[in-house]
């Protein structure tokens, strides 16, 4: 999923929102748990991967719901943001700046879901493959 999320903002040049963004760690943290069960092979790690597939699963599903209009976010969120500019850069005409990445805009779809959405129903099934991994006794 991590690998996806680079995929759509690098080559497919989608860059992330900031919800976008948060959905990211968990699955990064998730890569570094599967590292860690593959060196040790300690029982605490499948669950500590599902956890993070749960809470990546979580914030899919909320981004979702603000893409839809289901709730609301932040506003900076949600109406673009001017943060990391300069005052004299945002009065400068000549300065480009980049449109902000709204988290309530849909940018692709398949299916009729979202990335979030995908992540979402992706990111519980892993979730569940984790958890399959905890309750196995070698």
């Amino acid at each position: 999923m991590l690998a996806a999320a680079f995929a759509f903002q690098y080559i497919g040049g989608l860059p992330p929102c900031h919800l976008c963004l948060l959905q990211r760690w968990p699955h990064a943290a998730a890569v570094v748990i599967l590292l860690l069960w593959a060196v040790t092979r300690w029982r605490i790690w499948p669950w500590l991967g599902a956890l993070a597939a749960l809470v990546t699963a979580g914030i899919g599903l909320f981004h979702a719901g603000v893409e839809q209009g289901w709730w609301e976010y932040i506003s900076s969120c949600t109406q673009g943001s001017v943060a990391g500019f300069s005052a004299a850069e945002l009065m400068n005409p000549a300065t480009a700046t980049p449109a902000p990445v709204r988290c309530d805009a849909i940018p692709w779809s398949l299916f009729g879901i979202s990335m979030a959405g995908w992540n979402a129903i992706v990111s519980f099934g892993l979730a569940l493959i984790w958890l399959f991994g905890a309750s196995r006794r070698d």
